[in-house]
């Protein structure tokens, strides 16, 4: 019998790479990346096992990734969607470049137009199916030199809340869940001094691995997380406790 199928987006980041890893145990994982992440494709191929694939897309470029996602809902018909494609572009408001907040916001938060709307239509089509957004704890607590980054990962728990009351009557949950700072290339790369001082603002000490990350979203997509709908689901280490 078929495997069910499962979208990942920003499939070969380390988040990203940690969901499609995981969910490829029970799931044929279809991968999205951009062609910057060309390095880590060999590596996510080999992690992922025969069933994964990874298809280059621009989420900037929406005609593209619409063409492709219609493709994959005709060809695949997926229960599962990850949004985890991300980037940042920090500033302090006062000095942020009008490039610098498109760019956030057009990767971050209008490219779920074009990732979404085919599979999530497929999936009410077929009765049943989950959209998982990768959002952010500064989507909802906020933190400074990061408006635009906030800004859009707060809009996709507006996207979420929405899409979970449009798709319940179909059986198709939608569900965000936000990590705190994760260990990633991003959180490796910054200095010592830096890393250490955002260390010190998590109540339980340290980063959350990218495994901790994907471990929500799996549990998402088991029998047990099947009530769960239209909720930002956590992962901060007590970092913003609501």
């Amino acid at each position: 019998m078929a495997r069910p199928v499962a979208v990942v987006t920003g499939a070969t980041g380390g988040i990203g790479s940690a969901i499609s890893r995981l969910l490829s145990a029970d799931h044929d994982v279809v991968g999205l990346y951009h062609a910057a992440d060309e390095a880590r494709r060999r590596e996510w191929t080999r992690a992922c096992g025969s069933g994964a694939s990874l298809l280059q897309v621009d989420l900037l470029d929406s005609d593209a990734t619409l063409e492709l996602t219609q493709r994959l809902a005709a060809d695949f018909q997926p229960v599962l969607l990850v949004n985890c494609a991300g980037v940042t572009a920090d500033a302090m408001f006062r000095r942020m470049r009008l490039a610098q907040w498109e760019h956030v916001i057009r990767t971050n938060l209008l490219a779920l137009f074009a990732t979404t709307q085919p599979i999530f239509a497929s999936m009410c089509e077929a009765n049943g199916g989950l959209v998982v957004n990768i959002g952010s704890v500064n989507g909802v607590r906020g933190q400074a030199g990061q408006c635009n980054y906030a800004a859009a990962k707060a809009g996709m728990h507006g996207f979420t809340m929405s899409l979970a009351r449009e798709g319940a009557g179909y059986g198709v949950r939608a569900v965000t869940v936000s990590p705190g700072y994760t260990d990633t290339n991003m959180i490796a790369a910054l200095r010592d001094d830096v890393r250490d001082a955002i260390r010190a603002q998590v109540p339980l000490g340290r980063f959350a691995a990218p495994e901790e990350i994907a471990a929500v979203v799996a549990f998402l997509a088991s029998p047990g997380g099947a009530y769960i709908t239209g909720a930002d689901i956590p992962v901060n280490g007590g970092l913003h406790i609501a």
